[in-house]
């Protein structure tokens, strides 16, 4: 199941939650989802990074109790650091299409974020979903600025064996405050 990652880079099954102004959160995504979610008044926020697989309806199912664990791991990180749902603010990037021969995970991916927050009284400010190009995603958990770059089309994201923060300088790159 899901775990607090250890270093500012996120993996699949991974979170973080941090008040640090001086931390910034970084994941690559395809398919997969990363939620973003922040308490602008106690400057404290985190982010998760999941992929729900599956191609019939059982596996669909299984694979949401495993997205809703993740979310839930975020969201009372959150609480413990003395965050107040009413609140929070939630950005969402990925759920890119990269193969369109094979079924659209990542839109399912997105629908789950979309309905786990709105069910949850979470409110989306920002998001960045669907396509078809991998992310480049960084996050300031104290601030709730988020940037993303789109990969070439030809590229998949790959995670990195080193925990050093990813280059988002260059063309593509987008901020949301």
């Amino acid at each position: 199941m899901g775990t607090l990652a250890t270093s500012n880079h996120i993996i699949q099954g991974e979170y973080r939650v941090s008040n640090d102004p001086d931390v910034a959160l970084t994941t690559l995504l395809g398919s997969c989802v990363a939620a973003c979610i922040w308490d602008p008044v106690l400057h404290v926020g985190g982010m998760n990074h999941f992929l729900l697989p599956g191609d019939n309806e059982q596996q669909i199912r299984d694979s949401e109790r495993f997205g809703v664990h993740l979310m839930e791991l975020l969201v009372n990180a959150l609480f413990r650091q003395g965050a107040s749902r009413q609140r929070l603010v939630a950005k969402l990037f990925g759920g890119a299409n990269l193969n369109t021969q094979l079924a659209d995970i990542g839109a399912r991916n997105g629908e789950f974020a979309q309905r786990f927050l709105r069910n949850e009284d979470i409110r989306v400010i920002g998001e960045s979903l669907g396509g078809d190009r991998a992310r480049k995603l960084q996050f300031w958990p104290a601030s709730g600025r988020a940037r993303q770059m789109l990969l070439p089309k030809d590229v998949a994201p790959t995670e990195p064996r080193k925990t050093s923060p990813i280059d988002l300088a260059g063309s593509g790159a987008v901020e949301l405050f």
